[in-house]
């Protein structure tokens, strides 16, 4: 593996910060990487952010087929040399903005559920995730390199100050787990902080299926939108429409104290207070109507 601060340099190349670029320049670290994500040669990879191909070429070598997607045309051809000059066909690259990528489609195109592998950008980490859980049921499983601080978030139990919005949504239908550390110093340019590498594997069905998956969706960024207020200030003030004394009968019929707050609640406890809010919104349309 050349360095990346050689490539960048041969190829007049400067990382664009705004993007997020830091390349991993150790390969055994990519390897293990790669590794983690368990890919076997049946497997299609859909690679988010490629970069110098540090783990593209291990994931290549170890898949059927990789689908690189990058947002940065500049890097595009210096991947394609190192490809070539590792003798490696079955990757295609695609120059695109991930987040307006459909991963169904591809999945549909690749005939098989996708394989996530990525180094994702602090900026757009909470949303590829977010898209992720989304087309999940084309997506078997994922790997993410994120920083410490959002992989802590991602994987925070009911209680912690790290659990929130991204913690119920993916523990709503995935499985979570820090797979390893990833030291600043193995980047170059190095950022300010170290990495995490986790492991996201859905499930289907969820173990607590929700009766409207989007309304519970609606519910937990409304408890989180307040996160300092209780239960009951939190939603009457969000866009859920509900007035205070509707969410203390909603909360009450979950069996759910409306004096507590958002992190306090486990993920079987959202779908309850979602459930009982969407019945409470059928009962109202179905008065307004009579």
């Amino acid at each position: 593996m050349t360095s990346p601060r050689a490539l960048l340099t041969a190829w007049n190349i400067q990382a664009r910060k705004q993007l997020g670029q830091n390349f991993l320049n150790d390969p055994n670290v990519a390897r293990a990487i790669v590794n983690k994500a368990g890919i076997a040669g049946n497997d299609v990879v859909l690679e988010v952010g490629p970069g110098l191909g540090a783990m593209t070429i291990p994931a290549a070598a170890a898949a059927s087929r990789v689908i690189a997607v990058d947002k940065d045309g500049r890097i595009i051809d210096l991947l394609r040399t190192e490809l070539l000059a590792a003798g490696i066909e079955n990757v295609e690259i695609r120059e695109a903005d991930i987040l307006r990528v459909d991963l169904e489609a591809i999945a549909r195109e690749a005939g098989r559920s996708l394989v996530v592998l990525g180094n994702l950008p602090y900026n757009i980490s909470s949303q590829v995730v977010v898209q992720l859980i989304q087309a999940r049921r084309r997506v078997d499983r994922a790997v993410l390199m994120l920083q410490k601080e959002m992989a802590l978030r991602i994987c925070a139990g009911p209680g912690s100050k790290d659990y929130g919005r991204l913690s119920v949504m993916l523990g709503y239908c995935a499985y979570t787990q820090v797979l390893m550390q990833v030291r600043a110093p193995l980047f170059f340019p190095a950022p300010k902080v170290d990495s995490t590498v986790i492991g996201i594997r859905f499930t289907s069905p969820p173990p607590f299926p929700a009766d409207d998956e989007a309304l519970l969706f609606r519910v937990v960024k409304a408890a989180f939108g307040k996160r300092r207020k209780t239960l009951r200030n939190a939603l009457s003030q969000s866009d859920l429409n509900l007035a205070p004394s509707a969410c203390e009968q909603v909360l009450e019929k979950a069996r759910i104290d409306p004096m507590r707050r958002a992190e306090s609640l486990s993920v079987a406890e959202f779908v309850r207070l979602s459930n009982e809010i969407g019945t409470y919104r059928k009962i109202i349309d179905g008065c307004a109507d009579a």
